[in-house]
C-alpha cells in the first residue's frame, strides 16, 4: 500500500484540515495548514486524497507509522497456523487404547488444532458401520469440553471419518470448572502416535 503524502509532498492548493484531536478546523490554503502543523511540532498528513478538497490531518506521522507496524506484528503473532491432525481407531479397539488416543485428540483440540478422527475397517468389518459410528460418537462425547463436531461422520472408502474443531467457549467453561475443583487433575498424554498433519492455513473457521 502506498504511503500518504506528508507535509510539503501534498500537492493541493487548499485542504480540509482535521486537528490532532479530531476536530474539524475547516478548509485552509496548504501553506496555512502546514503552519498550523508546524506550530504544534506535528505533521500534515493527507488522509483522503480523492476528496475535494483533499482531507489532511495534523498528527505525529512517525508515531502513527510505528504504532501501525506494532499492530501488524501483533496481528501476525496471533495468527497461529491451524493444523489438521489425524487420529486413527480400529473397530475392535480396546478400552486402554481408546483412552490413550482420545487423550491425544483432546490435547490437539486444546492446542487449537482440528482433528480428523478415522475408523479403519478391515475385511468384513465394513459391513458394520454402526460400530465405527458409535466409536466416533464416543470420541466426540469424550472431548466435548474442548471441541465440537465440525464434519459429521461419513464413509470414505473403507474408512469412516469425522472432523472435530476446537470449541473456545466450551474450553473456557471447562477451565473455569477446573479452577473451582483443584482436585480434578489433568493427565496429559505424551505417547507417540502415528499422526499425519496437513496444514490448512490461518483462516480455517
Amino acid at each position: 500500500m502506498n504511503e500518504p503524502r506528508v507535509n510539503e509532498r501534498i500537492r493541493a492548493r487548499e485542504v480540509r484540515v482535521v486537528g490532532a484531536d479530531g476536530s474539524q478546523i475547516g478548509i485552509k490554503p496548504l501553506p496555512e495548514a502546514l503552519s498550523l502543523a508546524r506550530e504544534l511540532d506535528l505533521d500534515l498528513v493527507e488522509v483522503a486524497d480523492k476528496a475535494t478538497p483533499p482531507v489532511v490531518r495534523i498528527m505525529d506521522y512517525g508515531k502513527f507509522k510505528y504504532e501501525a507496524a506494532q499492530r501488524q506484528r501483533e496481528s501476525r503473532r496471533n495468527q497461529t497456523a491451524v493444523v489438521l491432525k489425524e487420529m486413527k481407531y480400529r473397530p475392535k479397539i480396546g478400552k486402554a487404547d481408546f483412552e490413550t488416543k482420545t487423550r491425544n485428540v483432546e490435547k490437539f483440540l486444546h492446542e487449537g488444532h482440528k482433528v480428523k478422527v478415522t475408523i479403519m475397517f478391515r475385511g468384513r468389518e465394513i459391513y458394520h458401520p454402526e460400530i465405527g459410528r458409535k466409536i466416533l460418537e464416543d470420541v466426540a462425547e469424550a472431548v466435548g469440553h474442548v471441541g465440537r463436531v465440525e464434519v459429521q461422520s461419513k464413509l470414505d472408502g473403507r474408512n469412516m471419518t469425522m472432523v472435530l474443531a476446537p470449541d473456545k467457549k466450551a474450553q473456557a467453561v471447562w477451565e473455569a470448572q477446573r479452577r473451582k475443583s483443584p482436585e480434578t487433575g489433568e493427565a496429559e498424554d505424551s505417547d507417540g502416535e502415528a499422526i499425519s498433519e496437513d496444514s490448512v492455513g490461518d483462516s480455517v473457521g
